[in-house]
């Protein structure tokens, strides 16, 4: 029987992946903001943390709780954030800053509280909930874009720092899943995006709101790849989930490429000499 620590447990993905865990015979540990959380197969193995994880301290307040509740922690899973969406320049300090504490220094500070104990056990799974924006950004995604390239990039620095152990780092990249992301997230109202922001942007936020309710992505789906994915003796460091992620990666390795083939003589052009 594993114990998951799963952040983000009251709606979404988060909740999904805490049921199909405890499905699968496990126990899991779960963070809420408030209120509580109403998953599927609970009985006694669900206990859940009530935390803020954008107050200073409770991040790493929260795993030291979580670690203490069963003395040992298999599987982490840092799944908890939100969306700040919206043209860069309409966007303020304070929702950047909120975004980053609880999409990306929230993450890291649990998996620097949490890998000490794990070294020890000699075996772990961590796994950091991403988004195929943080791989193919598009219009009016430029503050969630770089939050969750910052998680792909630490995790994917964490998963080379822990090669020949154990213990193995995946960052997973969903793209749309019906969840209630789109209701939480921070976003501007119909007509409330500035004029000079009327065209991509705005194109952008139109779409999204079209497609709410309405996402291909089955977050329970989603969830039994995860937790197949943890069972995995040899797992994969980048994981996507979802055609229409599958889809926009594809089509910005084919931009990249296209692109380093054009400047390529510029690019070697920098080499010194000798």
């Amino acid at each position: 029987m594993k114990v998951w620590f799963i952040t983000g447990v009251s709606r979404g993905l988060g909740q999904a992946i805490a049921a199909a865990a405890l499905a699968a015979g496990d126990r899991v540990i779960g963070t809420v903001r408030n209120g509580t959380a109403h998953v599927e197969n609970a009985g006694d193995r669900l206990h859940l943390l009530t935390v803020d994880l954008a107050k200073p301290g409770a991040a790493e307040a929260a795993a030291r709780q979580a670690l203490s509740v069963h003395g040992r922690i298999d599987i982490v899973v840092n799944n908890a954030g939100f969306g700040v969406i919206g043209a860069l320049d309409d966007l303020t300090d304070d929702q950047l800053e909120t975004l980053f504490e609880v999409d990306v220094f929230a993450g890291i500070r649990i998996c620097r509280t949490l890998l000490p104990h794990i070294r020890v056990q000699g075996a772990g799974r961590i796994l950091n909930i991403t988004s195929v924006a943080g791989r193919a950004p598009g219009a009016a995604t430029a503050a969630y874009a770089a939050a969750k390239a910052a998680v792909e990039g630490f995790s994917a620095a964490l998963a080379a720092e822990l090669t020949g152990t154990d213990i193995h780092v995946t960052a997973i990249a969903p793209g749309q899943f019906r969840t209630d992301f789109l209701e939480n997230a921070t976003m501007p109202k119909d007509g409330q995006t500035s004029a000079q922001n009327g065209g991509a942007a705005a194109k952008a936020l139109s779409s999204l709101r079209q497609v709410n309710q309405r996402q291909l992505g089955d977050p329970a789906r989603a969830a039994a790849v995860i937790v197949e994915l943890a069972q995995a003796a040899h797992p994969p460091t980048h994981l996507l989930l979802g055609t229409d992620a599958l889809t926009r990666v594809r089509q910005k390795r084919d931009q990249m490429d296209a692109e380093m083939t054009a400047w390529e003589a510029q690019t070697r052009s920098t080499d010194f000499d000798d």
